[in-house]
C-alpha cells in the first residue's frame, strides 16, 4: 500500500505497476481533498487520518501487507503501521522514505507562505514543473490540497509508540534538502525486528527519475521477483 506525498495522490503510484512482478498487487492510498475524493475535507489532524486508513486496511482480507510512503506519506504509513501491528490488522513491513524520524522531524511553517513563496518552494523540490503552475486553474485547485496537506503534517507531533514488531527500511535520495542520511537512519530506533538504508542519487523526488531502481531495491528488500521477470517498458 502506497502513500503518497503532501499535494500527491494515489496515482502518482500508477507507473510502479508496469514494474511490479504479476504476484505483487500495488494499491495506493487517495487522501481526501483530490482526484476522486475532490469535494471530500481533509481530516483535522494527521493521526485521524491514520485511524481511518489503518481501519479501512484492517476490514479488508490482506496478505503480506507492505506499507510504502514518501515524504508526509512516510509518517502516514508509520501511524498506519502503528495501529495495524498492534493487532488491528495485517501489516509485515514498513518502507519510508524522504522524511526524517518523527523524533527528528524538522519545525517547518511552509503552509502559511504565499502563493508565489509556496510554489517556488514546490518547485524547488521537483514535485511540480513550475510551467504547470501558471496556469491561474491549477492554482487555484492545488494550491488549497498543498496548504492542507502542509497544515496536517507541519501540525503534527510525534507521539511515543512501542517499537513495531515489523521491520523497516528507510530510502533516501542523496542530494535531498528535506533529509539528511542520519535523519534518514534514525527510522531504526522505530523497529525491533530489523533495519535497512538505502540511498539513491538524487532530490527529494528521486524516486521519480529513478523510478525503475527504486522499484526494482523494493522487490529486492522485500523478496519478491527477479529482475530478469520484470517487464522492460518504463
Amino acid at each position: 500500500m502506497c502513500f503518497p506525498h503532501a499535494s500527491g495522490s494515489a496515482g502518482y503510484f500508477r507507473p510502479w505497476a508496469a514494474l511490479l512482478p504479476p504476484d505483487v498487487e500495488l494499491r495506493a492510498v487517495q487522501y481526501p481533498g483530490r482526484e476522486d475524493r475532490m469535494d471530500e475535507p481533509m481530516p483535522e489532524t494527521l493521526t485521524a487520518m491514520a485511524v481511518q486508513i489503518a481501519a479501512a486496511l484492517a476490514a479488508r482480507d490482506q496478505r503480506d501487507l507492505v506499507l510504502f510512503g514518501h515524504s508526509m506519506g512516510a509518517v502516514v504509513a508509520y501511524e498506519v503501521a502503528v495501529r495495524l501491528a498492534g493487532g488491528h490488522g495485517p501489516v509485515n513491513r514498513l518502507v519510508v522514505s524522504g522524511q526524517p524520524a518523527p523524533h527528528m522531524t524538522r519545525d517547518d511553517r511552509r503552509n502559511v507562505l504565499g502563493d508565489d513563496e509556496l510554489i517556488e518552494e514546490l518547485v524547488d523540490l521537483g514535485g511540480v514543473e513550475r510551467q504547470l503552475l501558471r496556469d491561474d486553474d491549477v492554482r487555484r485547485l492545488l494550491l488549497p490540497v498543498v496548504r492542507a496537506d502542509l497544515r496536517l503534517i507541519e501540525s503534527h507531533r510525534y507521539t511515543a509508540h512501542d517499537r513495531l514488531p515489523i521491520p523497516v527500511s528507510a530510502f533516501t535520495g542523496t542530494s535531498d534538502p528535506e533529509v539528511t542520511e542520519e535523519e534518514a537512519a534514525g527510522w531504526e530506533r522505530y523497529t525491533r525486528a530489523g533495519f535497512d538504508l538505502h540511498r539513491f542519487e538524487g532530490d527529494h523526488f528521486y524516486l521519480t527519475a529513478q523510478r525503475r531502481q527504486v522499484v526494482q531495491r523494493l522487490c529486492a528488500v522485500l523478496g519478491v521477483g527477479a529482475a530478469s521477470a520484470w517487464p522492460s517498458t518504463p
